[in-house]
């Protein structure tokens, strides 16, 4: 469970790293889509994020 709990921390971490990244420079984080801009970025990593962050959360309750 330990183990399970950090991969989520990093997954997260990384996730909010990606957010800050395509804040600054959108087409760095989506390169495979036709349009890159801000408000894709925010929605694709900060749900990826905030789901990792509670899951994380989650799991330190049981």
């Amino acid at each position: 469970m330990f183990y399970i709990r950090n991969l989520l921390l990093l997954s997260a971490l990384s996730c909010f790293l990606g957010l800050v990244i395509g804040l600054i420079k959108p087409w760095i984080m989506l390169w495979w889509e036709d349009t890159q801009n801000r408000k894709k970025v925010i929605k694709l990593y900060g749900t990826l994020g905030l789901l990792f962050l509670v899951a994380y959360y989650l799991l330190g309750l049981i």
